[in-house]
């Protein structure tokens, strides 16, 4: 013990934050001073920390067993300063330890396990989101197009970035897998026409996005669907598809699946846009490192998978899609996760009282710990690259070697990415800002 308190200290001293940790007997390190204090009731929590396990060290603070004062902020700095490795590096996986991940990956990834997957995360509670997201509840990497966007621009912005990529005409049929609270269902429909149909597996996210329909009279043009994406059948296929912050919960045994039902739900030269979280590792199988794929798994995404933007790749080229343009927004992704989680800290005793309103007051306690501890620490990981965003736009090649914009295009994608960012009549620009220049 006496090593590993040497080791702490040391530690301690190098962090950018003054931080002063006080041990289960009352033995106290650090700077007297401190900007951030914890306080140890476990042993084995004081060890995670000092071997850099600070995905452990959160579980310990959500399960109560280290008390925690002092801001997110600081508490982040202080975590990158505390780590003794990368937690995206690649493992050394032995193949029977593969076999296991591939068999838990596909047992946690039926039908009926996806669902509960999801009402666990997003049917928490509405009342608790709207605190803290942008007021479209767009729960996916805002694009700041301009640095001085707030929070509520960037995220129209990226819907519109997505628009755009994805070339949306008036009347095409469009579908939104996991469309969330709908901000980009009805993004689509009221400023670029399209017919739009979402699915999420989320009751909550269904009743207030059918409300939303309704309440902006667009019956018939928009429908919402409560329903696997394996279960989508469709007498005419699609002619662009949107998948926003889903295939993090397809699973890596599903994943080929999920892009051979993306491309037959796609009719031949139509356009797919998949934006999600990807991993920093080529080959961390197992999650980030650290204890935080951990508390991740544990505590926010139950069956949450990320795969490094080649394999998603990979397994789209095996289901006959064709990547056409792919692009990382990962620190954008940053800025985003900052920003609700800022807003979350600004609003903590209203956090408290809807949660708490909602389910026993120590488990409404511990939700509060854990949404802010993940909010902060995936802030942290996007800057540090430990894990990224990718929009991979693809499309399915029609055969038609004559057809497109240019001959060989097979598509709708004209080749030509000036389209993406060029200002058109049919996608609104943000007020009071100064366009980017293509």
């Amino acid at each position: 013990m006496r090593h590993l308190l040497e080791s702490l200290e040391t530690s301690l001293a190098q962090s950018p934050v003054r931080i002063a940790v006080e041990l289960p007997g009352g033995m106290r390190l650090g700077n007297s001073k401190a900007d951030l204090r914890l306080r140890f009731h476990d042993r084995m929590a004081l060890v995670a920390l000092a071997m850099g396990e600070i995905g452990n060290v959160g579980a310990a603070i959500v399960e109560g067993r280290v008390e925690l004062e002092g801001s997110m902020r600081q508490l982040m700095a202080a975590a990158a300063a505390m780590l003794r490795f990368d937690p995206a590096r690649d493992e050394q996986v032995k193949w029977w330890r593969r076999v296991l991940l591939r068999a838990r990956s596909r047992a946690q990834h039926t039908r009926a396990q996806d669902a509960q997957h999801i009402e666990y995360h997003y049917d928490l509670s509405d009342a608790f989101y709207a605190l803290w997201l942008d007021p479209r509840r767009v729960y996916s990497c805002a694009y700041f197009r301009q640095s001085g966007m707030s929070l509520a621009q960037a995220q129209e912005a990226k819907l519109d970035h997505i628009c755009k990529k994805l070339l949306l005409r008036p009347g095409e049929r469009f579908l939104d897998i996991g469309a969330g609270w709908g901000g980009l269902l009805l993004w689509a429909a009221e400023h670029y026409g399209v017919d739009a149909t979402g699915i999420t597996l989320s009751h909550h996210q269904h009743v207030y996005v059918q409300r939303l329909i309704e309440e902006r009279g667009l019956q018939g043009r928009v429908r919402m669907q409560l329903l696997d994406y394996r279960a989508l059948q469709v007498s005419e296929p699609f002619d662009k598809i949107a998948s926003v912050g889903m295939f993090e919960h397809v699973g890596h045994a599903q994943m080929g699946h999920y892009f051979a039902t993306v491309h037959r739900l796609l009719r031949p030269g139509g356009l797919l846009m998949n934006h999600g979280i990807t991993a920093g590792g080529l080959d961390n199988t197992g999650g980030l490192g650290a204890g935080m794929g951990d508390f991740i798994e544990r505590y926010i995404f139950p069956g949450g998978e990320l795969m490094h933007v080649s394999r998603a790749l990979q397994e789209m080229a095996r289901s006959g899609l064709e990547m056409v343009d792919t692009e990382n927004l990962r620190p954008h992704y940053a800025r985003t996760l900052w920003a609700w989680s800022d807003a979350l800290e600004a609003r903590l005793d209203e956090a408290r009282r809807i949660l708490m309103g909602q389910q026993a007051a120590d488990q409404g306690e511990k939700a509060l710990r854990a949404y802010r501890l993940y909010l902060a620490g995936c802030a942290l990981a996007f800057e540090h690259g430990w894990i990224a965003l990718h929009q991979m736009l693809a499309a399915r090649p029609s055969g038609d070697v004559a057809g497109g914009a240019l001959r060989g295009a097979q598509s709708d994608y004209p080749f030509n990415r000036t389209y993406m960012y060029e200002d058109r009549s049919a996608a609104r620009t943000v007020p009071g800002l100064v366009p980017l220049d293509p």
